[in-house]
This record gives structure tokens, sequence and C-alpha cells, in this order.
């Protein structure tokens, strides 16, 4: 998986943002923490569902979805 975020994050930090991942259960659900650019976008709950959801489903075996950290 952290191949596969490494090549996420290289894209996101092009425009200013970064994605951290924050944990990974045995369900295969990633928490995943948008930071820089991507943490006030609108747009940065599209990209973590249609964009790297989409990429860690399709490239690491078992991940089954993907959601935002939750700032306290």
């Amino acid at each position: 998986m952290d191949a596969t975020l490494e090549v996420i994050r290289q894209s996101l930090q092009a425009d200013g943002g970064d994605v951290v991942l924050v944990n990974c259960d045995d369900d295969g659900v990633v928490t995943l923490e948008m930071q820089g650019a991507c943490a006030g976008c609108p747009m940065s709950s599209y990209d973590m569902s249609e964009g790297i959801e989409r990429i860690l489903r399709e490239h690491v075996p078992g991940v089954t979805r993907v959601q935002p950290a939750m700032p306290w």
C-alpha cells in the first residue's frame, strides 16, 4: 500500500496538498488524512472517493473502503 500511496501523494503534492495514512483495519477500511491545500479543498471528498479509493482498491488487495480521518 505504501508504494501506491506514494504515487498518489506525488500528484497531490504537486498541487500543494498531501495525504497521510492514519489506519488500515482488518476489514480493509483505510483511513486517510488530507493535508495542506487538500485539507480545505471542497473537492477533497470527491478526490478521496472517486480517485484515491478507486486506485487503492484496484492496486492493493484487501482494501474495501477509504474514509477520511475525522478531526477532533
